[in-house]
């Protein structure tokens, strides 16, 4: 039976490639798209405004949760994808606060909410890897937490809630644990169009601790079929990683972005410090 979709977070380069794979193969009543700012210009945006059965609309989280909810009403949709999340955890050590306040606080408000709606089957969280730290192996979703930011922390807390829920009040939800998602439309301080960029404008990109950290990459195009077939097969209250076993380092992404621009390695980058935090896979 088709089902409405509505991806929280959905302004996104991965919100919109995995609207992109629901209108192409979930056969869907519609696909609604909500972000807290205006969707994107082309490229970014991928076209996605022109699609028939695809809708977008604007409404914080955190601050319009109230206007969220009567959209919700209105469309009522099947199954919650949430993408929305204060993101990156190089940059949560300075007010960690906000990506408590987005990544558990906000979320768990509008679960609250949706408790109260019948016409709700379910909601797919978009966790992280993160949360398992550095390890030298494919991670099970059994494997120890470790997070080792405050963003990992605050999607850590978020998730066992929704275990929580679930267990004890039936909320229908599952957890998607992706690994390093990649994509065209990624904003530029990503690091594969960043470092294209750089190469293009004849600046040198710091490559810290000179990319020995290896991290395991997906394809958005791969996360949107996986979403797919958790909304479509999975049994409810289960958590699933997504991505492959074998790490690439960044520095080979690195090689490889150079490669493609037909340049030497060392015109592209420059070694740096490694960051606070940094994991490994």
């Amino acid at each position: 039976m088709s089902k409405t979709y509505m991806i929280l977070g959905g302004g996104g380069s991965f919100g919109i490639h995995t609207a992109l794979y629901l209108l192409k193969h979930a056969n869907p009543k519609r696909v609604v798209g909500v972000g807290r700012n205006l969707l994107r210009t082309e490229p970014f945006s991928l076209g996605i405004d022109r699609m028939p059965g695809y809708e977008y609309h604007a409404y914080h989280l955190t601050y319009e949760l109230d206007l969220l909810l009567e959209l919700m009403d209105k469309v009522k949709p099947e199954v919650i994808l949430n993408y929305a999340a204060q993101g990156e955890g190089a940059v949560s050590w300075k007010n960690s606060w906000r990506f408590f306040e987005t990544n558990s606080m906000a979320l768990a408000r509008l679960c609250e909410e949706l408790m109260k709606r019948d016409w709700l089957e379910r909601f797919i969280q978009i966790g992280t890897s993160e949360m398992y730290g550095s390890v030298a192996h494919a991670t099970k979703e059994d494997e120890p937490i470790k997070p080792t930011s405050p963003y990992a922390a605050s999607k850590v807390a978020f998730d066992m809630y929704l275990e929580s829920v679930h267990k004890y009040l039936k909320f229908p939800m599952n957890v998607i644990r992706p690994s390093n998602a990649y994509c065209p439309g990624q904003l530029l301080h990503r690091v594969i169009p960043k470092t294209v960029l750089y190469g293009l404008t004849g600046r040198k990109l710091p490559l810290q601790g000179g990319g020995k950290a290896e991290k395991s990459y997906i394809h958005a195009r791969d996360l949107g079929r996986a979403i797919h077939l958790v909304a479509e097969k999975a049994p409810l209250g289960k958590i699933y990683n997504a991505g492959p076993a074998e790490p690439t380092s960044i520095r080979r992404v690195v090689e490889l972005c150079a490669e493609a621009l037909g340049m030497p390695f060392e015109q592209v980058c420059e070694m740096a410090p490694d960051r606070l935090g940094q994991d490994s896979r």
